[in-house]
C-alpha cells in the first residue's frame, strides 16, 4: 500500500508534508519541523557563511531547477520517464536522503519521474516520512529490495514483485509499452520489467546531462559547502604537527565536514612522506615526521549534498621546505595555474586535452585526468591526458554553469615525495570563478 503525501500545516512558508499511515504528532514532526533537511546545516556552518558574506541557497529553487533539467532531458531523448536507483540521482530528482552510503550497495531505495513531472519515491520500509519535507514528491511507496542480503533465496520471486510494483506506476503515467530510461538495475529486475512490455534504455547519459549545468542556487550551495571545507582545512593545518598519524589528520577533515552540515567523504586519500609517491594511497597508521610532505584530496560531500573536491600538500612541522619539495611543488603549481586559465565557455574537451600543460610523463607520475566535472559528486565530463584521447576522448563543450576541478599530481619517477594540488571552479559567461579559496603554497 503506497503512502501518499498530502498538504501539511507546519512552518509557514515551508509547508512540510503529512503522510498517511501513522498520524501521530511524532510522525508529523519527523516529516516536517524535525526533518534534518528542514533543520538545515546548523548554527556553526550558517554563522560562518553569514560572516563570509555568502548567500544561502534557495532549496526550493534548486528542486525546481533539477526537475526542469530532468524533464528537459526526457524530452530531448524521447523517453516517457526515468527510473533511478543510484542514490545521487535519487537525491537529484527528489532531494531526499536515507542511509546514502548503505543504499549504494543495498538497492532499497529508488525513484521514478514521468515526462509529465510525476515523481514517485520508493523508500526503505518504515521510512516514508523522510520525504515529508518535499513539495514535489507525488507519492512514496515502500521499497522492494531484491538483493540477496534482503531477499535470500527468494531473490527471483522478489525481483518479479519489484517489477510488478514499478510497472504499476509506469503504466499509470506512461502507458502500457513505454520507453523508459534506467540508470542501473539488477539483471533479473530488468528482465522482469521488460517482460511487461517496458522498453528499457540506458539512463546514465540522461541524468549526467541533466546534472551538468548548475543553477545559481546550486552554485550558492557549492560556495557554502566549499567554505565549510576550507574552514575545516584551516583547523587541520592549525592542529597539524609531527607525531600525529595520517588517520588522526584525516579524522579532522571528516569531523569538520560533518559539524558544518556535510554528509560523507568519498575516499580516504591522504598520505605523508614516502607514501605520497605514487599517489592514491589511503590514510594509514603511519606517524607523520617533522619535515614530511602531507598531501590529501578532500573528495567530500559537504553541506546541501554538494561535493568539494580540492587537494593541497603541506610540509609538516617547523622545517622549511627542502629544495626538492619546493621544486616538485612548483611543477604541480605551474600545472594548476596554467591549465585553469584555459577554462571558459566554448572550449572543447579536445582543446583541454591537447592544450594543457603537465610535466614530462617519462620523468613524473601524474594524476588519472587533467580535469573532471563535479556537483553532487565527481560528474561528467572527464578530461584525460593526450595519450588516452583515441580510447577515451569525448565531444563536449564547456558552458556557463558547468563546475569542474583542475587536477595536478607530480611524483618523480626517480623517487622522493609527490605533490597533489586541485582547484574547483564554475564556468562563468566570460571565464571561471574559483569556488574554494585556500592557499596553494606549502
Amino acid at each position: 500500500m503506497a503512502a501518499r503525501i498530502t498538504p501539511g500545516s507546519f512552518a509557514p512558508g515551508r509547508e512540510p508534508r503529512h503522510l498517511t499511515g501513522d498520524g501521530t504528532p511524532e510522525y508529523d514532526l519527523a516529516a516536517g519541523e524535525n526533518h534534518h533537511l528542514v533543520l538545515g546545516p546548523g548554527v556553526l556552518a550558517v554563522s560562518e557563511w553569514t560572516a563570509a558574506g555568502l548567500r544561502l541557497p534557495d532549496l526550493e529553487a534548486i528542486r525546481r531547477h533539477r526537475l526542469d533539467r530532468v524533464r528537459g532531458q526526457l524530452e530531448r531523448y524521447g523517453f516517457d520517464g526515468v527510473l533511478v536507483m543510484d542514490p545521487m540521482n535519487i537525491r537529484y530528482i527528489t532531494d531526499t536522503t536515507n542511509m546514502q552510503l548503505w543504499v549504494m550497495h543495498n538497492a532499497a531505495r529508488y525513484a521514478f519521474m514521468s515526462a509529465d513531472g510525476h515523481v514517485v519515491l520508493w523508500d526503505y520500509d518504515g521510512c516514508e516520512f523522510l520525504a515529508g519535507h518535499h513539495e514535489h514528491v507525488s507519492e512514496v511507496r515502500p521499497a522492494i529490495g531484491s538483493t540477496y542480503f534482503l531477499a535470500g533465496d527468494r531473490f527471483a520471486e522478489i525481483s518479479q514483485r519489484w517489477a510488478d510494483d514499478v510497472y504499476d506506476v509506469i503504466r499509470d503515467h506512461c502507458g502500457a509499452t513505454p520507453r523508459i530510461a534506467v540508470d542501473q538495475v539488477n539483471y533479473l529486475e530488468g528482465q522482469s520489467l521488460a517482460a511487461h512490455g517496458v522498453i528499457i534504455e540506458r539512463g546514465q547519459q540522461l541524468m549526467e546531462q541533466a546534472r551538468v549545468i548548475k543553477s545559481a542556487d546550486e552554485i550558492d550551495a557549492l560556495r557554502c559547502a566549499s567554505h565549510g571545507c576550507t574552514e575545516t582545512m584551516r583547523e587541520m593545518h592549525e592542529a597539524l604537527e609531527p607525531g600525529l598519524s595520517e588517520k588522526d589528520v584525516w579524522a579532522m577533515l571528516h569531523a569538520g565536514n560533518i559539524r558544518r552540515g556535510g554528509e560523507w567523504i568519498e575516499t580516504q586519500i591522504l598520505a605523508s612522506g614516502p607514501r605520497t609517491n605514487p599517489w592514491f594511497q589511503e590514510a594509514s597508521a603511519r606517524i607523520i615526521e617533522n619535515g614530511d610532505m602531507l598531501a590529501y584530496d578532500t573528495d567530500l560531500v559537504g553541506a546541501y549534498g554538494m561535493c568539494v573536491d580540492i587537494s593541497r600538500s603541506w610540509v609538516v612541522g617547523d622545517r622549511a621546505p627542502t629544495a626538492e619539495q619546493s621544486r616538485v611543488h612548483g611543477l604541480a603549481l605551474k600545472q594548476i595555474e596554467t591549465n585553469i586559465e584555459l577554462l571558459r565557455p566554448g572550449v572543447t574537451v579536445e582543446q583541454l586535452t591537447f592544450e594543457s600543460w603537465y610535466p614530462p610523463e617519462e620523468e613524473y607520475r601524474h594524476y588519472s585526468c587533467l580535469f573532471h566535472g563535479v556537483g553532487q559528486c565527481d560528474e561528467y565530463p572527464e578530461v584525460y591526458f593526450p595519450p588516452a584521447w583515441d580510447d577515451w576522448g569525448i565531444d563536449c563543450t564547456l558552458e556557463p554553469g558547468m563546475v569542474l576541478t583542475v587536477e595536478s599530481y607530480v611524483g618523480p619517477r626517480s623517487g622522493g615525495e609527490g605533490v597533489k594540488l586541485e582547484e574547483q571552479v564554475v564556468i562563468t559567461d566570460d571565464g571561471y570563478e574559483l569556488l574554494a579559496h585556500y592557499p596553494l603554497d606549502l
